[in-house]
């Protein structure tokens, strides 16, 4: 299989991120590691969805969440897609191919006193790395961006006489995202703090180590991890539980849905619509302790 070609076309034609980039080139290699395991197969041509659906059924017997394998299903349905474009084969074997169901899991989120909690000035250090972290947790929060977006912000996309930020999203797509006087005086409060640490050159990064270098995306989720410990006993702790907060928080105190989809860079309402469970059952549960016949 020409992987190579396809995953060129991901990066310089549809222009997709670099997480989904590797996800792609990752299930690709292991389909094809399946292909030549087992059929011995060298022309792509050769591939029918019989063969697709096996591999599908020893992911799952393999104990494979359904989700996952929706994951790589996607990956070989944008595959075949590119092969048919560029009319390496005449037929796409994905159309007889079923995606398994998955069960719809609601985003977990952390409630309005845990996030209180964990912004009392008591729960940081005042040293450059506690600073540091509290503007993290803080932006996850009062923006929602993805752990991607926050990683990549440059101290040049702030724009402090208008209190916004702009955040390069999915597909390299820009937006800006407003941000309140308390988080710009800890902007500010950060930017002094750090002037303190050696900066190997002077990078425009907004959020570096300890050290001076960019930070990196397995520090920022060891982070938010420690700090959501303290607070919360919902089994996720990640950077994604708090754009979750963020938007479940939005919406329970009246924001417009499609205000919410902007601000989260979501391309169709549909990512956005999943919020509204959160709030109805919220709305269930203070029915049913209300009202004298619920």
């Amino acid at each position: 299989m020409n992987i190579s070609a396809f995953i060129s076309y991901l990066q310089f034609e549809k222009r997709v991120s670099a997480n989904t980039v590797v996800s792609y080139e990752s299930d690709l290699i292991q389909f094809n590691d399946f292909l030549a395991l087992n059929y011995q197969i060298d022309d792509v041509k050769e591939i029918n969805h019989l063969i697709i659906r096996s591999w599908i059924i020893e992911l799952m017997e393999h104990q494979i969440s359904p989700r996952s394998v929706n994951r790589k299903i996607s990956s070989l349905k944008s595959f075949f897609k590119f092969l048919m474009r560029e009319q390496q084969i005449e037929k796409n074997p994905m159309t007889k191919v079923v995606s398994p169901k998955t069960s719809k899991r609601l985003p977990e989120f952390v409630d309005k006193e845990g996030m209180d909690v964990l912004f009392d000035e008591k729960f940081f250090e005042k040293d450059y790395e506690g600073i540091r972290d509290q503007l993290i947790l803080e932006i996850f929060y009062a923006t929602g961006m993805r752990l991607s977006e926050l990683v990549n912000i440059k101290i040049s996309d702030i724009d402090f006489s208008r209190s916004l930020v702009k955040v390069l999203g999915k597909r390299n797509k820009t937006r800006l995202i407003p941000f309140s006087n308390r988080l710009q005086k800890l902007i500010n409060c950060y930017l002094e703090e750090r002037k303190k640490i050696t900066v190997d050159n002077e990078t425009d990064i907004l959020f570096l180590t300890i050290k001076g270098k960019k930070i990196y995306q397995k520090l920022v989720y060891r982070i938010v991890n420690l700090y959501l410990r303290g607070i919360t006993t919902i089994d996720k702790k990640s950077p994604h539980v708090l754009r979750h907060t963020f938007a479940t928080h939005m919406l329970n105190n009246g924001a417009d849905l499609n205000a919410i989809k902007e601000l989260l860079g979501h391309v169709n309402l549909s990512a956005t619509q999943v919020y509204t469970h959160n709030t109805i059952e919220k709305l269930t549960k203070v029915y049913k302790q209300a009202h004298p016949k619920a």
